[in-house]
């Protein structure tokens, strides 16, 4: 216990704890767009168990962590390009995101409507499994820079958790918000395919710093909100 009676032991506990936070916000966006397509009364349910796999992965991931790293070797060599296991998780990863993105674009701007007869057991399942395996996929990012910032397994895995459960308390409202406005969602889909490109990217070794892409991000949705604001004082106005 001594550990946490240094200062130094806090620093890196805060900040490790603020950018996991921050790599979780494209895994909100994602459990938000997937849990939104369930009935009401089971969105709720598939946010909390997506978030607790998602922390189960983690700490899993954490206490693996040699076998993690070993993943970073490579296994293939394509032209010029060195592959390890990472980099093609990451690459098909980012293929999944592109296309359920795309294909999600296409149903709210065509208004295709999902058949009807699917079970909603089944679709419940088909979602926990899509958040999954996405899950494990934006892990990567999070388990890699908490090796990064400290070499105390304590400190990952309660920043993790920290992480995790500050997620759990905002997801909700994230969710609502999205699916309350339609132009969030288009854009919060839009955001998925950014992120799948990135992925890709990332896996053929090209580094796109992540900051562009969450001020991006941020920016965009800031515009939206004041949009929104804009559009309701004007039906006031109407009215």
């Amino acid at each position: 216990m001594e550990i946490f009676l240094q200062t130094d032991t806090w620093i890196a506990l805060l900040t490790l704890t603020f950018l996991e936070i921050v790599l979780g916000i494209d895994n909100i966006i994602f459990i938000s767009i997937v849990a939104g397509k369930l009935p009401e009364h089971q969105q709720k349910r598939a946010r909390l168990i997506g978030l607790s796999l998602a922390l189960i992965t983690r700490v899993l991931l954490l206490f693996g962590i040699t076998w993690l790293i070993g993943l970073t070797e490579t296994v293939v060599s394509v032209l010029e390009f060195d592959l390890s296991w990472r980099d093609i998780i990451l690459f098909v990863g980012g293929l999944f995101l592109l296309a359920k993105s795309t294909s999600e674009i296409h149903h709210k701007v065509e208004g295709v409507e999902e058949e009807k007869s699917v079970k909603k057991v089944s679709a419940f399942s088909k979602a926990i499994v899509q958040i999954v395996l996405l899950d494990i996929i934006f892990s990567f990012d999070s388990i890699l820079t908490a090796v990064g910032l400290t070499d105390e397994i304590k400190l990952m895995i309660i920043a993790v958790i920290l992480s995790i459960i500050v997620m759990m308390i905002f997801a909700g409202a994230i969710s609502e918000f999205i699916n309350k406005h339609p132009t969030l969602q288009i854009l919060a889909l839009s955001f998925l395919i950014l992120i799948g490109f990135m992925l890709i990217v990332e896996a053929l070794h090209y580094h796109v710093p992540k900051g562009y892409i969450y001020f991006a991000v941020f920016f965009s949705l800031l515009v939206e909100v004041i949009n929104i604001r804009m559009r309701k004082k004007s039906n006031k106005d109407l009215q």
